[in-house]
């Protein structure tokens, strides 16, 4: 008699006992990384001792960053798929709409040879450390102990992707308008050699190697994303438009809206991560500590090359930078004075 009038579990039951019926969002989001699916004996269908599967258990099961379920996070912005690549076919008609406008009045021919300069420094250059950034971004998507986590940092790697590819696009432009500058051709040898860059490099190509996803999520997300966008994005934005350079003041604020979401999800999962587990608390501030202090020296290097284009005094876009990484980490609910010491 029990099961006869037990409730016929309905097609949203891998929810467990929910009183709703789930989001749009979350039926196409949930439980959808196979490398998690129920009842596996390895992430991977092959011998749960082959080097993927030790990979997955060392450096996701294992990682230091751990909570009872991950599958409890949620993108503050629900993105799917559909919803992604709708409001992405926007950006992009807005964005061919301002290159065509700049491009028919003749805007890379008016640009003084002083700013040219400037922007293959801190433009052009950026496609280098922006394709580490992104492969960094995949690696996090890849590794995540959730699908939640794995959808969100799988859109933030093509938000990457689309921000080297607006970068390699323009500087074909200026190459074109202005040939005999280099563009296209000497980014390589500044971003390996220019000693303002190095720092970067360094930060950059250290963190490619961190391959703990916890670690990785950190060092990018919560780190080195608030500190060199706020150099690269919102500060040469308005170096830009003070040196009259209104195309390139237009492009960073549309990249803008892709680092801002960035940070939404990154500080809502961190939070997430520490309200589950109040200890991984320590864990990601060790972590910020870290990445902090190598974040600031290549912040210092960047902010460098900004003050030598018209931009705000280094030492004051450094310190700017690094509040923008603080703002962030507080409000995942990081203490400050943990990072600071961790340094």
């Amino acid at each position: 008699m029990a099961e006869q009038t037990k409730r016929r579990q309905r097609t949203w039951s891998a929810f467990g006992e929910v009183r709703r019926m789930p989001t749009e969002y979350e039926i196409v989001s949930h439980g959808t990384n196979w490398t998690l699916r129920d009842g596996r004996k390895a992430p991977l269908e092959q011998n749960p001792s082959s080097p993927a599967n030790m990979w997955f258990r060392t450096y996701r099961d294992q990682s230091p960053l751990a909570v009872d379920d991950w599958s409890g996070f949620r993108d503050p912005d629900a993105l799917t798929y559909r919803k992604y690549v709708a409001m992405q076919d926007g950006q992009e008609s807005a964005v061919a709409g301002a290159l065509d406008e700049y491009s028919d009045a003749g805007h890379d021919k008016t640009l003084p040879a002083a700013w040219l300069d400037t922007l293959q420094l801190l433009f052009s250059v950026t496609r280098f450390p922006l394709h580490g950034c992104q492969q960094i971004q995949a690696y996090i998507g890849c590794m995540a102990p959730s699908s939640y986590i794995t959808n969100a940092a799988t859109y933030a790697a093509a938000d990457l992707l689309r921000r080297v590819s607006l970068v390699a696009y323009r500087t074909t432009e200026l190459g074109i308008a202005r040939p005999g500058q280099g563009f296209g051709e000497a980014e390589r040898n500044l971003w390996e050699t220019r000693q303002e860059w190095q720092p970067a490099r360094e930060l950059i190509e250290t963190a490619l190697v961190a391959y703990d996803w916890g670690e990785a999520f950190t060092a990018l997300n919560l780190v080195i994303g608030p500190t060199l966008d706020d150099l690269l994005l919102r500060q040469l934005r308005q170096t830009a438009q003070a040196a009259g350079d209104h195309l390139t003041w237009l492009l960073l604020g549309y990249l803008t809206a892709d680092s801002e979401r960035r940070a939404r999800w990154s500080g809502a999962l961190a939070r997430y991560a520490v309200t589950s587990r109040p200890a991984n608390a320590a864990v990601l501030e060790k972590w910020a500590g870290k990445w902090g202090k190598r974040a600031d020296a290549a912040a210092a290097g960047i902010a460098a090359l900004l003050e030598s284009a018209g931009g705000p005094p280094a030492a004051s876009a450094a310190a700017a930078a690094a509040e923008a990484r603080a703002r962030l980490l507080a409000e995942a609910g990081l203490d400050q004075d943990q990072e600071a010491a961790a340094q």
